[in-house]
């Protein structure tokens, strides 16, 4: 028959059957012994499923359906009607479910027969029986053909992702059992190490042993020998070690539960091995069938985790290991988060990050099962909460440094909350304590896009970088960064000093056609200031790379912004959108311009790789709180190390914008706004003055460096050292001219990328006549075109002559 047909080409058998017989390999007893346990029922499988004489998820899944087929058989005669079969199938599935509640398989395996029989309830008895153990059967047929589509897709994702030359081999690393012992047959993980063997590009396959079950070095290992696959046993506590030598080329693991973001649920230490793997700059993917993929689970907090017995910890080989009377924690699993793996392997293909740095797991597995996308609800790591105007009141008083901020908490009873959002990705609260002059900011950052909702699911990650950043800037330039009072990891909160009226949002201000004089006077200095001092010039080689590993990378914002300001704007995106037909020409010409994507490829490149500085990453005029006489960076969610040229260009291309959009706003509202144009040249070009003249001071009043790790170092600098005053200016003035050139190009492609992309500025957008409001961003358009392609040409002087005759 077609199971003993598939079954003929495997050289491991994890489960023998035949239609009325089935037998398990006993995974408890290898490597030593090799001895199958007959399977009679679903109360046996039980057993064997709870005492891991059979894992895997897969395999666990196919099991239980045929232990319930097996039943099925050997109980035909008993039943008289085929509701009595569903009855059956219903009640013997729900009690096997509860044997391995985290493995999402046997509850999708589940629902999958017990549909099959409800389907049947109302046919023959002997057709009821036939369906169910027939459905059962092909379960074992289809997981033997997944796996080995996991295996070629598998290979190929991880030759590219190590950037294997053609015909080159590449070594991996895997943990637990994930080969034919973990399924029907060839295995997902270790199915992709097959796959990557029988091709010839398997260099060498690295097992960890995997405590405290040793899945690792009794069956992983067991199975490499046995299909004689070059293969090195470590302990768990090594992979670190392994990848620090150069001897990984990329990490494929298995998953009993992928979430809908992509965080999966996989053996205990897997998140370990993935935090060391992203640490060493090792691809780690995860291969899975798509019956492992749960859209209905939002995250890897809303996974159970299941808890084993102590003893797997405190004995081995049944003789006590440990002290007497120590308290055991053993969780079967553990979570690792989306951000570090670098694809989910399915029998249909690799599904990577999309556009908001997450995984489309929903997306993926209703475009293969042809149905609906499953929405999941997000609840956040454990122990969040997300708040509302009345928790956060409570919050606020929990918290003794912010409730001594408001007057104490025994005023609790006087203070309000108000929600007043800050756009797309935050929940914001002004909290107001017993007088109006007391009063925080609360920011919480929910596991999701604000302004779209659950189903665009967002880490929570990016409320530590914006805390970290904010933290250090006031630190660096407290004149112009607020103060941070706390930073909540669990709650994902923010608390921070509340810029009170006429404070306002620069951009909402200049739309009304404000003026704040010492604006480029403030945004220069804070440029200056933050730039500088988290810079190689301020704190030597080793100490930016202490610090960049410290922060982190960001990956998510960052994978965000190369999507939708490098890449989209120059070509076909479904995110694209601007004033159509009025633009559709020049739209045209930007995204046929081969110099053009030259020179955004150049400026991409510079972002990826450059980390001269901690960066604000996304400083415009929606993240500036300005009055007249004082300025506020906020929002530092993009935070990064890139460079320095991002920050400042991105500011001077919100002043360009705006600077073009005041035609249009003078046409619709019949103002005057020429001072507010002049002031807004004139503000491009102070800002860039202070900027230089402050960073220059700064370097100046530091001096050349005693040791080697600086960018001025006395060994070329020095008062001994010939013309070593006019070497220094002539390094400085070249340095300048770098930073002046890079953050040109960087403006025009900010301002190409809020025309053209996903995201838009107001001062354009909400000039309501369609006409007028193309006139304006054509204008800005060709000016951030030419910004990008003549940058190393321009003075400010040029580029406000450029500026004018766009118009």
């Amino acid at each position: 028959d077609v199971i003993t047909l598939v079954m003929a080409t495997l050289t491991l058998e994890a489960i023998k059957y035949s239609r009325g017989s089935l037998e398990l390999l006993d995974q408890l007893a290898l490597p030593q012994h090799t001895k199958y346990i007959p399977i009679a029922s679903c109360d046996e499988v039980w057993h064997a499923i709870r005492d891991m004489n059979v894992r895997g998820a897969p395999a666990i899944a196919i099991a239980a359906a045929l232990a319930l087929a097996v039943e099925l058989d050997a109980r035909r005669e008993t039943f008289t009607s085929a509701v009595e079969v569903d009855e059956f199938t219903r009640e013997r599935f729900d009690h096997v479910y509860t044997s391995r509640p985290t493995a999402v398989n046997l509850g999708e395996a589940r629902t999958r027969i017990q549909a099959i029989s409800r389907a049947l309830r109302d046919g023959n008895v002997s057709s009821a029986i036939e369906g169910v153990i027939s459905g059962c059967e092909k379960m074992m047929e289809e997981d033997v053909a997944s796996c080995k589509a996991i295996g070629a897709h598998g290979a190929e994702a991880l030759l590219r992702a190590a950037g294997a030359k053609a015909g080159a081999k590449i070594s991996v690393m895997t943990c637990c059992n994930t080969g034919s012992l973990a399924t029907a047959g060839y295995g997902t993980a270790l199915g992709v190490i097959r796959a990557l063997h029988e091709s010839g590009r398997l260099e060498r396959a690295y097992c960890l042993e995997t405590r405290p079950y040793n899945q690792g070095s009794r069956l992983t290992a067991y199975e490499l020998v046995y299909e004689k696959i070059p293969g090195t046993l470590i302990c768990d506590n090594m992979a670190a070690a392994l990848m620090a030598r150069g001897d990984v080329d990329a990490i494929v693991v298995g998953a009993d539960r992928v979430a809908a973001n992509g965080d999966f649920a996989n053996k205990i230490g897997t998140y370990s091995l993935a935090v060391n793997a992203k640490y060493h700059s090792v691809p780690m993917f995860t291969a899975a069938p798509v019956t492992t993929l749960d859209p209905a689970t939002a995250t890897g907090s809303d996974i159970h985790i299941e808890e084993r017995p102590a003893t797997e910890v405190t004995h081995s080989l049944g003789q006590r290991i440990a002290a007497e009377g120590i308290d055991v924690w053993n969780p079967s699993f553990d979570v690792t988060p989306a951000a570090l793996l670098a694809g989910v392997i399915t029998e249909h293909g690799v599904i990577e990050k999309d556009v908001r740095g997450v995984f489309p797991v929903g997306e993926f597995v209703a475009k293969v099962k042809g149905g609906e996308v499953v929405q999941s609800a997000l609840s956040g790591p454990p122990g969040f909460i997300a708040l509302n105007c009345e928790t956060v009141l409570d919050y606020a008083a929990s918290k003794e440094s912010v409730a001594n901020v408001l007057g104490g908490a025994a005023t609790r009873s006087a203070w309000t909350a108000k929600e007043i959002g800050d756009g797309n990705i935050n929940f914001v609260y002004i909290v107001t304590g017993a007088s109006p002059d007391k009063s925080v900011i609360l920011k919480q950052g929910l596991p999701y896009v604000r302004c779209v909702g659950e189903s665009w699911p967002l880490t929570q990650e990016r409320v530590r970088y914006e805390a970290e950043a904010l933290i250090q800037a006031h630190a660096f330039c407290p004149a112009h960064v607020p103060e941070v009072y706390i930073y909540d990891p669990t709650m994902a909160v923010i608390v921070m000093r509340y810029l009170e009226p006429p404070h306002i949002i620069l951009r909402g201000g200049i739309i009304e056609g404000k003026v704040y004089p010492r604006l480029a006077e403030h945004v220069g200095e804070y440029l200056a200031t933050t730039l500088y001092k988290s810079s190689a010039f301020a704190v030597g080689g080793a100490g930016l790379r202490r610090a960049r590993q410290a922060f982190g990378q960001n990956e998510d914002m960052c994978e965000l912004t190369e999507q939708v300001i490098f890449t989209e704007p120059y070509g076909k995106a479904d995110n694209n959108h601007w004033t159509t037909p009025q633009l559709d020409d020049i739209v045209s010409e930007i995204q046929s311009d081969a110099k053009l994507k030259r020179a955004i490829n150049a400026l991409k490149e510079k972002f990826m790789t450059e980390g001269q500085a901690l960066l604000h990453g996304d400083l415009h005029t929606g993240s500036l709180m300005c009055t007249e006489s004082t300025t506020f960076a906020i929002d530092n969610e993009f935070a990064f190390y890139g460079p320095m040229g991002f920050d400042i260009g991105a500011f001077l291309a919100n002043l360009l914008l705006a600077y073009y959009s005041q035609r249009g706003w003078a046409k619709c509202t019949g103002e005057d706004r020429g001072s507010q144009r002049e002031w807004l040249l004139s503000a491009f070009k102070s800002t860039w003055k202070v900027f230089e003249t402050r960073f220059l001071e700064q370097w100046n009043e530091q001096g050349v460096r005693d040791d080697h790790g600086g960018l001025s170092p006395v060994a070329h600098y020095g008062k001994d050292v010939k013309d070593s005053a006019a070497a220094l200016e002539a390094h400085q003035q070249t340095f300048m001219r770098k930073v002046w050139t890079d953050s040109l190009g960087f403006a025009g492609a900010k301002m190409i990328r809020r025309i053209i992309g996903i995201a838009h500025v107001a001062d354009l957008d909400k000039i309501s006549d369609d006409a007028v409001r193309a006139q304006c961003e054509r204008a800005a358009l060709k000016c951030g075109r030419a910004l990008m392609l003549e940058a190393s040409t321009l003075n400010p002087e040029s580029v406000i002559d450029i500026v004018q005759s766009m118009e």
